[in-house]
């Protein structure tokens, strides 16, 4: 419809984007802290790949001053939206949270300030401008924030992720596959902007007016709710030899959680704390692009250094002492340190097997004081943080234990408890601590996360597919992100090898069954002649023991006479020798 054809006045707003400022040169030149406001729009200038937005925007604006009775024009230009899907930001709040690889990126140095908006910040500009139609047609929609891109993704890192960061460079961002060339150009850009308008006209009920760093946690939050990403939380126990570690693996893999095992977290506890306490020097010569802004955590380390090294050598002092064991002291402080990581807070993890007793699942998720604990009660207070949602108790006879181990290869068994006195005496551990009257399981039971429990034996299920099924059966779908498209197109392509392998399997086996058939008839073939044959041999022969007595008497009573009849009509020649021999036969034969 044309515009002069509008019986009352349209507002029209357009959401723009800060891109169309990229390239604008700075305010004030000789300070480049000064800021870009509202009233700076005409000296805009758009980044070459967003020059679409800025002809919209100067189109927009001129079909507002041609018909200011009939159609109200405003540009919003927003900084990078956050909150709920995260918007541009958003591959590092993936990254982080699958922590695959743990680092996330920071492309180039990261200095460049980047603009933000938190989404219902934006719609609440939105409705300021329609609600109150401002002079200014052009209105900058930032928040207050000033920070830079190696601050928003160290903020995303320690809030979601393991906490580290890595420098890559600039030319090395395009080699990703999860970012378009947008979203790098928006990543890249370097804007320094405020909003007078917004700040001092607006009535506005902020969100995160201070930006995403000052409001981490209600934005992990929301991008959480948003994206559906809930933690999941299991404990794998059971005997040794029953396949434990082998069913929490395929469990991490199916639902992406974090492999828990103790002998790991004591290795990795001790790493950090020697890592920690090392010389000054030394860390310089290892820091690399992963150590680099990490300025925050070094001095907070730097501050524990004493604490760290007191720490190294009662746990050294501890395993020497224990032929290399480690207290549950120790080990649960270290197990309740991982478990209060990010990612296990975030994704979620697998237990493989620890706690083993009721005091150390007492010690490891009730809370550490009674500050914490609250009031008291009948159920223990534990930490709905750390603790798990899903135990799973996997069972299994001694016999059916020791089978299975005898029979793993010796490549396996060696340098493990899997060795045949070492394997009984962890075995009769084990189930000694699962007879007292306080085993780890009561403790689940006493808190209402009842176990599941799978009989192995049972199952007859060597590579734990149908046991895995079970569980994946009781605790339901992924609470993560899906597949990705390398690994729809991994398992894609497994299923198609798959195929092929069955088809050549059914093929060969269709093969297999014609050549077995093929055989089996030329066999019945050959073995039906034979005994063709071989009646025919006794038919003769039988024929031929029955001829004798006959021929006998042929040959002893016939044949002279009819012999000599012969002879005679031979040397006679008779007209009629039928006749002639049977006249001769007649009149010589000696019974007439």
């Amino acid at each position: 419809m044309e515009i002069e054809h509008f019986t009352r006045q349209k507002l029209f707003i357009l959401i723009s984007t800060i891109m169309s400022w990229a390239k604008s040169k700075p305010p004030d030149p000789e300070d480049p802290e000064v800021a870009f406001t509202d009233e700076d729009y005409r000296r805009r200038k758009a980044h070459p790949n967003f020059t679409d937005h800025i002809n919209a925007e100067k189109l927009i604006l001129k079909l507002g001053k041609a018909s200011k009775r009939k159609f109200s024009t405003y540009i919003v230009a927003s900084g990078h939206q956050y909150g709920a899907g995260e918007g541009v930001l958003h591959y590092f709040f993936k990254r982080g949270w699958l922590s695959e690889p743990p680092a996330i990126p920071i492309f180039g140095d990261g200095n460049n300030f980047i603009p933000t908006i938190h989404i219902l910040d934006l719609a609440a500009v939105l409705q300021n401008v329609a609600d109150h139609r401002p002079k200014s047609h052009y209105i900058l929609a930032v928040d207050a924030s000033i920070h830079t891109l190696q601050e928003l993704v160290k903020c995303i890192s320690k809030n979601v992720g393991s906490g580290r960061t890595e420098k890559i460079p600039t030319e090395d961002a395009f080699l990703s596959k999860d970012l378009t060339q947008m979203h790098l150009d928006m990543l890249l850009v370097n804007l320094r902007m405020e909003s007078g308008l917004v700040k001092e006209s607006f009535n506005i009920k902020w969100v995160a007016q201070e930006g995403l760093v000052e409001n981490i946690e209600q934005i992990v939050k929301e991008y959480k709710q948003s994206r559906g990403l809930l933690s999941l939380k299991i404990f794998v126990h059971g005997p040794p030899g029953v396949g434990k570690s082998t069913i929490a693996e395929q469990l991490c893999k199916h639902y992406k959680l974090h492999h828990i095992k103790s002998k790991d977290v004591i290795s990795e506890a001790i790493a950090n704390l020697e890592e920690i306490v090392a010389p000054k020097e030394l860390a310089t010569d290892n820091v690399g692009e992963e150590g680099e802004g990490d300025d925050g955590e070094e001095e907070e380390q730097g501050e524990n250094v004493e604490e760290a090294q007191e720490l190294l050598d009662a746990v050294k002092e501890n395993m020497e002492q224990n032929a290399g064991q480690l207290d549950d002291e120790y080990v649960t402080k270290f197990m309740k340190n991982k478990l209060k990581s990010m990612p296990c807070r975030n994704q979620g993890y697998v237990l493989d097997g620890f706690p083993e007793t009721y005091e150390q699942a007492n010690d490891l998720f009730n809370f550490e004081s009674e500050d914490e604990q609250g009031a008291k009660s009948k159920i223990p207070k534990y930490d709905t943080l750390i603790t798990p949602e899903f135990v799973i108790s996997l069972t299994a006879s001694d016999e059916f234990l020791i089978n299975r181990i005898i029979n793993l290869p010796e490549s396996i068994v060696a340098g493990t408890h899997y060795t045949q006195d070492q394997f009984l005496k962890v075995l009769n551990v084990f189930r000694e601590l699962n007879t007292d009257d306080k085993t780890v399981l009561n403790y689940f039971d006493e808190i209402e996360i009842h176990p599941q429990f799978i009989d192995v034996d049972k199952l007859e299920d060597p590579e734990n597919r149908f046991i895995v099924k079970e569980i994946i059966k009781e605790i339901g779908e992924p609470r993560n992100y899906g597949l990705t498209d390398e690994e729809k197109e991994e398992l894609e392509r497994q299923a198609a090898e798959e195929c092929l392998v069955k088809e050549a399997q059914e093929k060969a086996e269709q093969e297999r069954k014609e050549a077995e058939e093929r055989a089996e008839r030329m066999a019945n073939w050959e073995e039906w002649n034979k005994h063709l044959e071989e009646v025919k041999r006794q038919e003769q022969e039988l024929l031929e023991a029955q001829s004798v007595p006959l021929r006998n008497y042929l040959m002893r009573n016939v044949m002279p006479m009819l012999m000599q009849g012969i002879n005679e009509c031979c040397r006679i020649r008779p007209d009629d020798p039928v006749d002639f021999l049977a006249e001769y036969l007649f009149k010589n034969s000696p019974d007439i």
